[in-house]
C-alpha cells in the first residue's frame, strides 16, 4: 500500500505481476533475474511502444535486502522519469532470514540463491503519459480493446446500402483478428469522432454514399492525425484483402508510436561531464535524462538528491564501458560506472 497517492501510477492499492525463483547456485538466479528483466523490456517495447532502457540500481536505490536490483527506466513526454518495471537477485539474504533451503544432490542442506521480480499497474500510467496528447488517450494497437472503429455516414437516401457495407466489412475484420467496433449510434459523426479519439482508438474508418460508390472508406489514425482513403472493393464490387490492408496501417502505427517515443527519449538525453550542466538544464526545466561519468558514492548521491532533486535511475548495462578513462562529473574522482541521472515520479 501507498501513503501518497498519484493517479495511475501510485494508488492505495493496486495489482501487480509478481514472480519469485529460487536456485541452487548464484549464477542461475542471476541468469533467472536478468531474464526476467529482458521480458519486461519487451513487453514496454514490443505491446506498451515504450522504449525503456535496462540497467541496475545505485547501492541508494536498490531494493531492500537485494544484491542487485535490475530495472527498466521509461521517459515521459516532460523528460521525467519513471520506473516501469523491477528484477532483483536476492542472493542468500532472505533465504537465510526465512530459512528457506533445498537439499543438494549429496544429501546435504544449503539454503537457496533467490529472485523476485515484478511489474504493476504503474505501467498503465507510463502507457497513457509516454504516448497520450490533449486530446485524449493514444493507445497503441496491440493493446488497444477496440483497434478500429467503424461510422457509417447515413443520409436520408442510400442508408441500407451504407450500413450493409460497414456490417459486412465489420465481420471481415473480426474474422480476421482484428477487433472493431461499429458506431451505429443516432448521432453527428463529430461527436463520434471525439468520443472514439477520446479514448485512443488506433485507426477510424468511415464510410458514407460517396466512399460507396467509389469502393473506399476514409480513415485516420489516432497517433498523428493523418488521414487518407483506403480501398476497400474492387471494380467490379468484389472486396480488397482488406484484412491485410488494415493490419498494415495497423502495424504502422505500433512502429510509428515507438518510433516517436525512442525520438523524443533521444532528444532528451544529454551527455554531460559536468555537475553544473545538470543543474542549469534542470533549473531551466530542460528535463530528461542525463547520462553521466559517475565515482559511486552514497553520500555523493544523497548530496546531488537534495541540491537538484534528480537522482540515479540506474547504470544502463548498454553504456558501462564507456567509464573507462572518465572521470566522476561530481567529484572528480575516476569513474566507476556510467550513470542516469533524472528528475523522477
Amino acid at each position: 500500500w501507498e501513503l501518497r497517492t498519484r493517479p495511475f501510477l501510485r494508488s492505495a492499492e493496486f495489482l501487480w505481476q509478481e514472480g519469485h525463483t529460487a536456485h541452487a547456485t548464484d549464477t542461475e538466479a542471476i541468469a533467472t533475474a536478468e531474464e526476467m528483466l529482458g521480458v519486461y523490456q519487451q513487453v514496454a517495447r514490443d505491446l506498451l511502444a515504450i522504449p525503456v532502457i535496462p540497467g541496475k540500481k545505485s547501492s541508494i536505490e536498490r531494493f531492500a535486502g537485494a544484491a542487485e536490483t535490475y530495472t527498466i527506466e521509461a521517459m515521459m513526454q516532460n523528460g521525467w522519469a519513471l520506473q516501469a518495471g523491477t528484477s532483483h537477485f536476492l542472493g542468500q539474504n532472505f533465504a537465510k532470514a526465512f530459512d528457506v533451503q533445498y537439499s543438494t544432490d549429496n544429501e546435504e542442506r544449503e539454503h537457496v540463491w533467490a529472485t523476485s521480480w515484478g511489474v504493476s499497474t504503474r505501467l498503465l500510467g507510463a502507457l497513457i503519459m509516454t504516448h497520450s496528447d490533449d486530446n485524449g488517450l493514444i493507445l497503441p494497437p496491440k493493446v488497444a480493446p477496440v483497434q478500429v472503429v467503424l461510422i457509417p455516414i447515413v443520409k436520408a437516401s442510400g442508408g441500407e446500402e451504407v450500413v450493409q457495407c460497414v456490417e459486412e466489412l465489420a465481420q471481415k475484420l473480426k474474422e480476421g483478428g482484428i477487433r472493431v467496433h461499429v458506431d451505429d449510434r443516432p448521432l453527428r459523426p463529430g461527436n463520434k469522432y471525439y468520443h472514439w479519439e477520446r479514448r485512443g482508438v488506433p485507426f477510424r474508418m468511415e464510410i458514407g454514399q460517396r466512399d460507396l460508390k467509389k469502393g473506399s472508406a476514409f480513415c485516420a489514425r489516432r497517433n498523428n492525425g493523418a488521414k487518407s482513403p483506403l480501398q476497400i472493393k474492387n471494380e467490379d464490387g468484389s472486396w480488397t484483402d482488406v484484412v491485410s490492408l488494415v493490419n498494415k496501417e495497423l502495424d504502422s502505427i505500433q512502429s510509428d508510436m515507438l518510433a516517436a517515443a525512442t525520438e523524443r527519449r533521444d532528444q532528451k538525453t544529454f551527455r554531460l561531464s559536468s555537475y553544473d550542466e545538470m543543474k542549469q538544464k534542470l533549473a531551466k526545466e530542460e528535463y530528461g535524462f542525463f547520462l553521466v561519468p559517475w565515482a559511486a558514492d552514497d553520500n555523493n548521491e544523497e548530496a546531488i538528491k537534495a541540491d537538484c532533486k534528480a537522482t540515479i535511475r540506474c547504470y544502463p548495462l548498454e553504456f558501462q564501458k564507456e567509464a573507462e578513462g572518465k572521470n566522476c562529473f561530481y567529484s572528480g574522482k575516476p569513474a566507476t560506472h556510467m550513470a542516469i541521472f533524472a528528475r523522477a515520479y
